[in-house]
């Protein structure tokens, strides 16, 4: 093939009048211990740090890589070896993905010329620096590594098509071939052990997973539940099998660098076991919700049944009293415990654990994270699930018939269900919990090129790759933003130009690749399928102020679509009279030409009778509506395609996808993925030195120019939204009313330093901002009040909420441009995102909308499209079953629900005020019985001792290879007396020195010293040994043995969970305000009686930070814990958003990113992707 430049010029580097400048990357945990650091490495100047960080984390190769001097001259040690080490340019990634696909082209005959193939390579070098377009992640990881730096190590049974003999061979090196593609689709055979059957299968999986790949699989093969076997006995059912596969990808996806378990389950509806899947995921989630709800039931009923069990005399001593009759809070605590149905046999247990001695049962308690130990217990949660649905089905359910379900072996009539209450199953199911998305099997295959070898039965876990069993598709997508100019013109030459190379990149790499299983080698090889696709075509809309709900944006997006897909089926057919049609085109060369002569015919909005054998039929671009340009283009990328795979057929079955472009996006600097719009107008973006700061989405102020708004217009618009991020100017409270109440110059400065990060401007009103000694002297107010994380400074101050809501307007925007200053009504459509933008906003994007947006490009897809079409909470029933039964009329593929909040661990997006507080009414039992766990407690001159026989536990930890025992001492009540620190292999010294640290610290604890203060002492303290930490559940990295031991003690003690580096729990939201510090030091004895009474509750509110990031870093809890507090019982108003919530209102989900922990997630397709690190949950 001949290659021109349009790039690049002959003689000169693809770099040419690049600016390449040194970086560094850092990613960090929301506690603020370092995940992943780079320094010095050499980036495109233009590259956000996000693209930075994605590169330099993801994508760099750590180890193997000979290193080089800034000469460029190796680096070699004293023996005069190369010394290796990571990559550290970006231009060695650049050089590796496209020297090697360049190596593999001109080898096999894939240039016309010695400078075609250097044309190659210097164009694909340009793009990929410039961020004009990317491949898929596993590319990025493994493609080159052996061309580039010679890298070899033994085969991963990976197998590869010799492209000379044209026969499959086992790999000998897991590099020389590597796996570069992200998408498979595995076929499963009814046999437990033998090739191609239920156990070999995960095994294929868990390879595709290690390299970063995803799998889907059709299961309809496997006999239903109480089918008969070939040697006597019953099926135990398609779902046993489902569960160890799904137990087995949850194990794979817990770690490692680029693992990651992406998989599909599909099932037709056919099948004797639909009900129970369509269930599953709905049923395991039923399970988290009773875990979570009991494991906190049982936890406080038992711990008062046991706490009864202890009877108080007139004279004040306590004693065992067992008999209900004689002990009536004990008979009132059975009876609560029975009411809530804690089991009778724990309520008895309780009786003996009391007869021990014992004050305090641990019964675990789980939460609704969904990385969290409840939704790891149950099964389901580590796929996709996808139902299979053939236009038979929507026939019967038109005409309210029957359905029937059949026996895999015999297929005889297993059970006849009336076809409405499937569908409301489906419907019932996808409202509940956003699965399962549904497949139109019978317009997948009425597209279908190769029909003569077989159905298509699955899809990838995103459900953009569509073809036979046992193949595979390697993507890559363009950035559209690139091919537009300032003017918003499409740069057509451009990106034909960008669409030809990529398609002969994709092609290269099927030559090049290896594959998990010998199957996938030869159909791989056999039908090489690609899947080029696109990214940013919500950006480009909104920059051309067209609204993505208008009928001109379908037709944009039809257009780009078919001008992409005809134009790389063109460059297919090039290839394919060059180098030969792929093997499996002549026996299916009538039904392919059939497909391609649909898609033409949609590019002409051919009328209804001209397609060829379609039941659904597909919308055409509408020519009133496209840029005439455009339009010409798309009709003449298919009349070459067409005119070009008569003549000489085509390399390639599938060319196209739309896929979510998740990682590859980010690295990209794309603002929205695949064909998705914008999920919000104010982004967070991500600062070289950690940290946030807030910016107005980049596609609004073009918009508005476009628009005709002045610039003065526009800076109103944007500072209604993204806020003017300074008090000064601010209404009600700005610098001039702030000097009148104390404050000085200097803390008006900190003030305006943390509000670029700021949400709400009552967050950086705090001692952390400002400094205690200021708050103290200056603002008097009290340590008491600075301590509780309730604690409303601005209140304090004298500002009431209305003030505090239009200052926070002022400085902080309101997410949304409705309501903005100068915008007109009609110009609001053009700005809806996915989701309502911020806490005021109520526009969204339709339902309707994302289905047609996906109408108008599935005709010009080879594949299908990978896309969440968001509904908002109070989406009902009938509205899943619209929009499911609308995306089949529409001859879409392939759809996915996700409802706002149908997952357990995220909060609602409903409207919510910040100013708007929660007021607690508590009945009076409800008040008493906080009251009744309330600590009163002193500090102590005099020791407090321990009981002979104390409760405790013993926790064993290695922190930095070092063995450390942890034995602590409690007393009656549960709170910490003694610890007891043992490394018995350590120095002598050093233990000696560590013994007495415990020593001293347990005396503190007896005489009165709250752990709290031991804790904020003592956490973050940093010396040798220090690093990974292993056999502790919730720590995972310590500074430092001192710090591990506090970080233990608050997590167990005082539920610092803001502590833990594996869980993120939800803060309570309840808690009773407390009074004026007792300044009373007990000298007497301590009446033991009373602080047997006394629990210690540890109070959690939602304690708000600057960003997402924490902020100031620091979070204060409510209850000392030895103060003593009078406590009032009355309503107390508190502010209740969480972290969570605040998240959900900056167009994030409200999950935590399982690798940063940040709560940066969106939706991104089927799957989840984190804006803070590029995380993805599918295989992009």
């Amino acid at each position: 093939m001949r290659i021109e430049r349009r790039f690049t010029k002959r003689g000169q580097s693809p770099y040419e009048g690049l600016a390449f400048v040194k970086r560094s990357s850092e990613i960090r945990n929301p506690d603020g211990s370092t995940v992943f650091k780079l320094e010095h490495i050499d980036i495109p100047e233009h590259w956000t740090q996000l693209a930075i960080d994605i590169l330099a984390q993801k994508y760099f190769r750590k180890a193997g890589v000979p290193q080089v001097h800034e000469d460029g001259t190796p680096v070699v040690d004293a023996a005069g070896k190369p010394v290796l080490g990571g990559e550290r340019d970006s231009r060695q990634v650049f050089n590796r993905l496209a020297g090697c696909w360049t190596f593999w082209g001109k080898n096999h005959g894939y240039f016309k010329t010695p400078e075609d193939a250097t044309a190659f390579h210097d164009e694909m070098c340009y793009m990929l620096a410039y961020q004009m377009a990317a491949p898929n992640s596993p590319q990025w990881f493994n493609t080159g590594l052996h061309y580039a730096y010679g890298l070899s190590g033994p085969a991963q049974g990976h197998f590869y098509v010799d492209p000379k003999l044209g026969e499959v061979v086992r790999a000998t090196n897991a590099f020389e071939h590597p796996q570069p593609h992200a998408c498979f689709i595995q076929s499963i055979e009814d046999d437990l052990v033998n090739e191609n059957g239920i156990m070999d299968l995960w095994v294929r999986e868990a390879r595709l997973f290690k390299y970063g790949s995803g799998t889907g699989t059709n299961f309809s093969r496997l006999r239903g539940d109480g089918e008969s076997l070939s040697g006597g006995g019953r099926s135990s059912g398609l779902m046993s099998f489902l569960k160890i596969g799904d137990r087995a990808a949850g194990a794979i996806k817990s770690g490692g660098t680029t693992r990651r378990a992406a998989k599909m389950v599909c099932l037709d509806l056919d099948h004797p076991d639909i009900e129970e899947f369509i269930d599953w995921k709905v049923v395991e989630e039923q399970k988290v919700a009773a875990m979570v709800t009991g494991s906190k039931i049982c936890a406080q009923r038992l711990n008062a049944v046991l706490k009864a069990c202890q009877s108080v005399d007139a004279q004040g001593q306590a004693h065992l009293e067992l008999d209900m009759k004689q002990n009536q809070a004990l008979r009132e605590a059975v009876t609560a415990a029975r009411r809530d149905m804690v089991p009778e046999a724990y309520i008895h247990r309780m009786f003996d654990y009391a007869k021990q001695g014992y004050t305090h049962f641990v019964f675990h308690e789980y939460d609704t994270n969904w990385d969290g130990k409840a939704y790891q217990t149950v099964s389901g949660q580590n796929s996709n699930n996808s139902v299979r649905i053939p236009n038979g089905f929507f026939d019967a359910l038109e005409h309210d018939g029957d359905w029937e379900l059949r026996r895999r072996i015999d297929g005889k009539i297993s059970k006849t269900i009336k076809a409405r209450d499937l569908w409301d199953k489906i419907a019932w199911a996808a409202w509940i919990c956003a699965d399962p998305g549904t497949q139109y099997d019978t317009t997948i295959n009425e597209w279908h090129t190769c029909p003569e070898d077989g159905r298509i039965n699955a899809s990838n876990p995103c459900s953009e790759y569509m073809f036979l069993d046992d193949t595979a598709c390697n993507l890559a997508s363009l950035n559209l933003a690139k091919f537009f100019n300032a003017e918003g013109e499409f740069d057509l030459d451009s990106f034909r130009h960008a669409v030809r190379l990529w398609t002969v990149a994709l092609e290269i790499s099927v030559l090049m690749a290896s594959f998990p299983s010998r199957a996938i080698a030869q159909k791989s090889y056999d039908y090489r399928t690609l899947g080029l696709g696109y990214a940013n075509l919500g950006t480009i809309l909104m920059k051309q102020s067209i609204p993505y709900d208008s009928q001109k944006a379908t037709a944009i997006c039809g257009a780009i679509t078919a001008i992409m897909t005809g134009e790389s089926y063109a460059t297919s057919a090039e290839m394919a009279a060059e180098i030969g049609p792929f093997p499996g085109y002549n026996r299916n060369r009538e039904s392919m030409l059939r497909v391609i002569r649909n898609h033409r015919r949609a590019a002409y909005s051919a009328p209804h009778e001209e397609y060829e054998g379609l039941t659904i039929l597909p919308a055409s671009i509408q020519p009133e509506h496209c840029p005439p340009a455009m339009l010409l283009a798309a009709r003449r990328a298919w009349d070459r395609a067409l005119e070009l795979g008569t003549a000489y057929g085509f390399r390639n079955a599938q060319v196209t996808v739309i896929a979510p472009t998740g990682t590859i996006g980010l690295v990209m600097d794309c603002d929205t993925t695949g064909i998705e719009p914008d999920f919000a107008l104010v982004k967070f973006k991500k600062l070289a030195g950690g940290g946030y700061f807030k910016i107005i989405n980049q596609s609004l102020p073009p918009a508005l120019q476009a628009l005709g708004y002045t610039e003065a217009q526009i800076r109103d618009i944007v500072a209604y939204c993204a806020g003017h991020q300074t008090l000064k100017g601010a209404p009600f409270i700005n610098h001039e009313v702030l000097r009148q109440k104390g404050f000085d110059e200097a803390a008006l400065e900190r003030l305006e330093g943390s509000l670029a990060q700021a949400f709400e401007i009552q967050f950086v009103f705090n001692k952390y901002t400002l400094g205690e000694e200021f708050c103290r002297q200056k603002l008097g107010i009290n340590e008491a009040q600075l301590a509780d994380p309730a604690f409303n400074m601005l209140k304090t101050l004298g500002f009431t909420q209305e003030d505090v809501a239009a200052a926070n307007d002022y400085c902080c925007g309101t997410m949304t441009v409705e309501g903005a200053p100068h915008l007109k009504l009609e110009h609001l459509p053009i700005f809806d995102c996915a989701n309502r933008c911020g806490r005021i906003g109520q526009r969204y994007i339709a339902v309707d909308a994302h289905i047609r947006m996906m109408a108008a490009a599935q005709p010009f897809i080879s594949g299908a499209i990978s896309k969440t079409i968001n509904m908002p909470a109070d989406a009902t029933l009938e509205d899943v079953k619209a929009a499911y039964l609308f995306a089949w009329k529409s001859m879409v593929k392939a759809v996915a629900l996700y409802r706002d909040g149908s997952k357990l661990s995220q909060p609602l997006n409903a409207s919510s005020d910040s100013g708007k507080s929660a007021e607690a009414a508590p009945s009076v039992a409800t008040v008493a019985e906080k009251v009744a766990e309330r600590v009163l407690v002193r500090y102590l001159h005099k020791r407090r001792s321990l009981p002979a026989r104390r409760g405790g536990y013993t926790q064993k930890a290695i922190i930095g290879g070092h063995k450390l025992y942890l034995r602590t001492g409690e007393y009656e009540d549960g709170t910490l007396g003694e610890i007891f620190l043992d490394m018995h292999k350590e120095g002598a010294a050093f233990r000696s020195l560590m013994n007495n640290f415990a020593i001293a610290i347990s005396l503190g604890l007896q005489h009165g010293v709250p752990l709290e203060e031991f804790v904020e002492a003592f956490v973050f303290t940093r010396f040798e040994p220090n690093g990974p930490v292993k056999l502790n559940d919730r720590i995972k990295m310590a500074t430092s043995i001192i710090d591990y031991i506090f970080r233990e003690l608050a997590i167990t003690y005082l539920e610092r969970k803001d502590l833990s580096q594996v869980q993120e729990d939800d803060l309570r939201m309840d808690s009773m305000k407390k009074d004026e510090q007792d300044p009373e030091c007990v000298e007497e004895e301590v009446d033991m009686t009373a602080l047997k009474k006394a629990s210690i509750l540890t109070e959690h509110l939602p304690v708000r930070r600057n960003g997402m990031n924490g902020g100031n870093g620091h979070t204060q809890r409510a209850g000392n814990g030895s103060v003593a507090h009078k406590l009032e019982l009355k309503r107390e108003t508190l502010t209740v958003t969480s972290v969570r919530q605040e998240a959900k209102e900056k167009g994030y989900e409200g999950d935590p990113c399982q690798n940063c922990k940040q709560f940066t997630l969106v939706r991104n397709g089927t799957c989840l992707k984190c804006m803070s690190c590029g995380e993805t949950s599918g295989c992009s």
